[in-house]
């Protein structure tokens, strides 16, 4: 046997079991890419679309680590930004209900006491308008008390980005990053101009069947497929060159765009004394913590962020190693056991790999 053929033959078999409709991913190191597959289709319902290695995905939570996060160090480099700022500095909207004393710290390690997610408003149909309710959302615990995943709080951070920035989110990501790190493939919003290439994720009637081109999630869709915890669609190779940017300190295939101290700040543990079972940096899961996606033997240094429609990305600096799966889990419904089968495959295909490559 070749290198990780069991690693990826466990990714046929689970394909094949039915655990996912399809799948691709790739192994590698800072060098550049190990081993890919991929496997099955990239739509079931209501007609079968085969599955390709350049296809996009919906990437969903990624966005959170891959954009705004990245996004965000930028801003601090730049002194637009520091930790322990009050977001309400920069977005004074925010400050409303309480909120005024939440840190960029508490918000990117989900410590600022923030709802996990909110509606937007309901009948609004202008971005301003929509972000309204979160801005009357009043805190659910005193911040720093708790570690609670929010999506509320990388909305909150986006716009105050795009605050800062004086330009579209999508409109930075592209410039700051996407176009630094040759990710030519990743954007918000593909639409029907790139429909052919999307993989599909959830049928869902009210939206005319299977969401394909447009965000699954329901608030990112509202604001027109752009926003900071959801969103970005991209390919298995961009996702790659971002991983291979992290292995590198901030630097990839020549072109640097964070610092080496930005990176150490974003994996070092933030959430220290708070909750030792659920550690994150900036924006990452650390181990331990229930959100780690059954990657059981990454080094203790790892990192890591997953998806909702059945993504993930980890990373382990001190293996020098990095593994990205992408699939459509929730295709054709989010339902029927697909969070556990997801599960079930991260484990069988993270495992493997730093098995066989240990």
């Amino acid at each position: 046997m070749t290198l990780l053929d069991r690693t990826f033959d466990l990714l046929q078999r689970s394909v094949d079991e039915g655990l996912v409709p399809g799948a691709v991913a790739a192994v590698g190191t800072g060098a550049g890419r190990l081993r890919a597959g991929c496997y099955g289709v990239a739509q079931q319902e209501p007609q079968s679309r085969p599955l390709k290695e350049d296809m996009l995905f919906d990437v969903a939570s990624l966005t959170k680590v891959v954009v705004t996060t990245s996004l965000a160090l930028l801003a601090i480099e730049r002194g637009d930004l520091f930790l322990d700022q009050r977001l309400a500095d920069v977005l004074p909207v925010f400050g409303g209900a309480g909120k005024d004393a939440v840190t960029v710290r508490q918000v990117m390690g989900h410590t600022a006491g923030l709802p996990p997610w909110r509606e937007l408003t309901p009948g609004a149909t202008k971005r301003a308008s929509m972000l309204q309710a979160l801005w009357d959302a009043p805190l659910d615990r005193p911040p720093g008390t708790a570690v609670v995943y929010s999506d509320v709080g990388f909305m909150a951070l986006a716009e105050a980005l795009v605050e800062i920035g004086g330009q579209s989110l999508d409109t930075l990501a592209t410039r700051d990053l996407f176009e630094p790190l040759g990710m030519r493939d990743s954007l918000f919003s593909p639409g029907k101009r790139l429909q052919a290439r999307c993989v599909s994720t959830e049928v869902v009637a009210e939206r005319g069947g299977a969401v394909t081109g447009e965000v699954h999630d329901e608030r990112a869709a509202q604001l027109g497929g752009v926003s900071g915890h959801a969103g970005l669609f991209s390919t298995l190779a961009d996702l790659e060159k971002f991983a291979r940017m992290w292995l590198g300190k901030g630097a990839a295939d020549g072109t640097r765009v964070l610092s080496p101290a930005s990176v150490a700040a974003a994996v070092r543990d933030q959430t220290r004394g708070i909750d030792p079972g659920a550690r994150r940096g900036l924006g990452w899961v650390l181990q331990p913590n229930g959100f780690w996606p059954a990657a059981d033997l990454v080094s203790p240094s790892g990192y890591s962020h997953t998806g909702f429609t059945g993504t993930s990305l980890v990373i382990d600096p001190e293996r020098n190693l990095y593994a990205i799966l992408l699939t459509n889990r929730v295709h054709p419904t989010r339902g029927g056991g697909s969070a556990e089968r997801i599960r079930r495959l991260r484990a069988r295909f993270h495992n493997a790999a730093w098995a066989e490559l240990s």
